[in-house]
């Protein structure tokens, strides 16, 4: 797993679900979607309930400030 890289729920209630790893801790993931889990309340989940996509997500913009809730909803609509 990676920081940014955007992955779908395989089980549980948000199954089918695309979201974005935001911490990586041994064997769970905290992912976040900008609208049911938010930055400041992100979901735990196994690895093995996630499947991995090829597509990351850069965290900071260019300008240096922080990603917020509304950017990734930006870049989850296409998915």
């Amino acid at each position: 797993m990676i920081l940014g890289q955007i992955v779908y729920s395989k089980r549980g209630r948000d199954k089918g679900l695309a979201m974005i790893v935001i911490t990586v801790e041994n064997e769970y993931v905290y992912l976040v979607d900008g609208c049911l889990r938010l930055l400041k309340k992100p979901k735990k989940k196994k690895v093995k309930h996630v499947q991995v996509t090829h597509t990351i997500v850069e965290l900071t913009h260019s300008c240096g400030r922080a990603i917020q809730d509304a950017d990734i909803r930006k870049y989850l609509s296409g998915f």
